[in-house]
């Protein structure tokens, strides 16, 4: 009996108590009452789409009776058939077709009374001698996409409410909008069950794109820096003002952004441009907020790019208010400052003032401070090491920022590490990072902050004070330019420029046997002297009105005027705190203010500071000298020398030690 006439035969219901003799019998008897019984909608059709068999699912599906789909054509109920059969979905037009190949897709079908029915169609082909024929299984999936909408209602609900808390967040003070975001992030990172959540930037001439703020799930490693050549498809999209996302790396068009996002482990992302402001003459930052799956490929269905790309508007709306905020108090700062340079009171007002221009600024009136920053402006776009030399208070930090801030890594924040505060137990693992378990109480993995500072600067302060068994481990860093983190044993790569400060006298330390020798070499590839205030009294009028201007605007009091008999005692005071004391004794002078002409009460003068007052000025020459030759270890010329603190010529420094009898005393 051929296949055709068993189907039929099937199909029209009339099955006979038949004792079946052979296993073929037994098997075929127990497929049809399978078919019979499934809980799926069954058809079997010729290659022409002729309905040979339906099973009764298949009838209740349609909302047919028994036999009333015998011998019509299958586009009656579904009328995709013709689309398929065009496409040969199931292999039929390939001459080459396999015993059984099989599709599985949703479509939908026409019940008897003309509606549609969503269906799950899974198609098969069979075959017997030279005949083929097509198993049809069809199931109704209207209660399924009912419980999904229900659940996509529910998600959208909840994104809804996500949002509106979060655009909430951003209504607040500007000074706030930094900690909205980031609270934005982790708060989408866990609603969306993201790995990595970051908001990339890409200022305008630096080809680097880095992550300005972001949020990591546990154990995920942070964000690395890309340049705009390593992610060309993407960059494109984001200038374009398009979103873009990619279920798996191989949908990206590009192979340069495929080898890029292979190389920082990210398997599927949805990126979004924001934008913060209008466009300068000469273009416009670039940033974006991206969405990343680290570990799984994953769909980006409307459900989830709708309420991400919504959420990228608000804190692009955030950061243009807080650019706009930032441009306007400029505005304002600058037109102070035109108004103060036409200001001519004779009774101390403000004189234009010579600075470099930092995030800080540096008055730069002094011969001792010109010479300082001569030395930082040839240094500062090499990778070189600086050791920054100077008392407590001097402003040895503010010269770090300044030569990260013209150096090519300025993109990236400088990272700043106090070798004096942090407990000598504990400094290791601030240093370069620990492991989860490294030890007791390590409850989860620490990066350290070379690891942080990779690709920027790392600022050690006080380095003198860094204990000797730390000192071994950081020269090998500076040697080797890798790190280990306490409990691993994997070396990882970093690449830092150092700059170290201290107000010790590192020579005397290392004959003391409390530095390293080969470590202060390392160290001292570049160093600069960062001179005290009393060595540059011609700037004491520029800082005072550059901390006026500060706390004058923090604390809503407007300071016009300081007196000339004010000015020139600040003028003569020592300053043994330097520029930290000054800005304190100023910051004390503006909270109890009262008028808008300042009146500044100096320190009072201890014993130990005050016995200069009577000195002659040759004995405060020769005690003043002698004091910088024995910081330098009486070492006049040269980097750091005592000729250099002092703002002389070398020959002239030892001409003026001749004739005020200053000589090295032997021991």
């Amino acid at each position: 009996m051929s296949i055709e006439p068993a189907f039929a035969h099937f199909g029209q219901r009339s099955f006979t108590q038949t004792t079946y003799n052979t296993d073929v019998d037994l098997v075929n008897r127990f497929f049809r009452l399978a078919v019979e019984q499934s809980p799926c909608g069954v058809l079997v059709l010729r290659e022409d789409g002729t309905i040979l068999l339906v099973n009764p699912e298949a009838d209740n599906i349609f909302g047919y009776v028994a036999e009333e789909l015998l011998y019509r054509n299958v586009h009656h109920i579904l009328p995709e058939f013709v689309q398929w059969r065009a496409t040969g979905r199931w292999g039929l037009s390939d001459a080459t077709a396999s015993q059984h190949t099989e599709a599985i897709f949703i479509s939908h079908g026409l019940h008897k009374s003309g509606a549609k029915v969503p269906l799950e169609i899974s198609l098969s082909t069979v075959s017997e001698g030279e005949a083929r024929f097509l198993v049809v299984s069809a199931t109704d999936i209207t209660d399924r996409l009912s419980l999904q909408a229900r659940l996509d209602a529910a998600e959208h609900r909840d994104s809804e409410r996500l949002i509106g808390e979060l655009a909430v967040s951003f209504g607040g003070a500007v000074d706030d909008i930094d900690d909205a975001i980031t609270d934005s992030l982790h708060r989408l990172g866990e609603a969306f069950q993201m790995d990595r959540v970051v908001l990339w930037r890409k200022t305008v001439g630096s080809p680097a794109i880095v992550p300005e703020s972001s949020w990591l799930r546990e154990d995920v490693s942070p964000p690395v820096p890309v340049t705009v050549d390593e992610l060309p498809w993407l960059v494109s999209n984001i200038q374009q003002n398009e979103a873009c996302w990619f279920t798996a790396i191989d949908e990206i068009p590009d192979a340069v952004d495929q080898e890029t996002f292979r190389r920082v482990d990210v398997r599927s992302s949805a990126v979004f441009p924001l934008t913060i402001a209008a466009d300068a003459p000469d273009g416009r930052d670039l940033a974006a907020l991206s969405f990343c799956s680290l570990t799984t490929e994953r769909r980006w269905p409307p459900s989830v790019v709708g309420p991400l790309r919504v959420m990228a508007a608000l804190i692009g709306q955030a950061l243009a208010r807080k650019a706009t905020h930032q441009a306007l108090k400029s505005a304002r700062e600058e037109l102070v400052r035109l108004q103060d340079r036409l200001s001519d009171d004779a009774d101390g007002e403000r004189h234009e003032i010579r600075t470099f221009r930092s995030s800080r600024i540096i008055v730069s009136e002094s011969d001792a401070v010109k010479q300082s920053l001569e030395q930082l402006e040839q240094v500062a776009p090499t990778p070189a090491t600086v050791l920054l030399l100077g008392e407590t208070g001097a402003g040895k930090e503010v010269f770090a920022q300044a030569i990260h801030e013209a150096s090519p890594r300025h993109a990236r924040q400088m990272i700043r590490v106090s070798c004096a505060a942090i407990p000598s137990a504990l400094i290791e693992s601030e240093m370069f990072g620990r492991e989860r378990g490294a030890y007791t109480g390590a409850l989860s993995r620490q990066v350290g902050r070379f690891e942080a500072a990779h690709q920027s600067t790392l600022f050690l302060d006080e380095i003198g004070e860094l204990p000797l068994e730390v000192q071994a481990k950081l020269l090998r860093v500076l040697q080797e330019k890798t790190i280990e983190r306490l409990g691993s044993t994997q070396p990882i790569k970093v690449d830092v420029r150092i700059i170290a400060a201290t107000n010790r006298n590192l020579e005397q330390a290392v004959a003391d046997k409390t530095f390293r020798e080969d470590l202060f070499y390392r160290l001292n590839v570049f160093p600069i002297t960062v001179p005290p205030l009393r060595e540059r009294v011609a700037d004491i009028p520029g800082l005072v009105w550059a901390f006026l201007d500060e706390f004058a605007r923090s604390f809503g009091k407007p300071i016009e005027s300081v007196s000339k008999d004010t000015m020139r005692e600040l003028q003569q005071y020592p300053w043994p705190g330097n520029v930290r004391e000054l800005r304190n004794v100023i910051e004390r002078a503006v909270i109890v203010a009262t008028k808008s002409r300042l009146s500044i009460e100096l320190p009072k003068m201890t014993p130990s500071k005050a016995p200069k007052s009577w000195m002659t000025l040759e004995a405060l020459e020769i005690e003043h000298v002698r004091a910088v030759l024995e910081s330098t270890n009486w070492r006049v010329r040269g980097p750091g020398g005592a000729a250099g603190r002092l703002g002389l010529k070398p020959t002239t420094l030892e001409s003026r030690m001749a004739r005020l009898g200053i000589r090295r005393q032997a021991h």
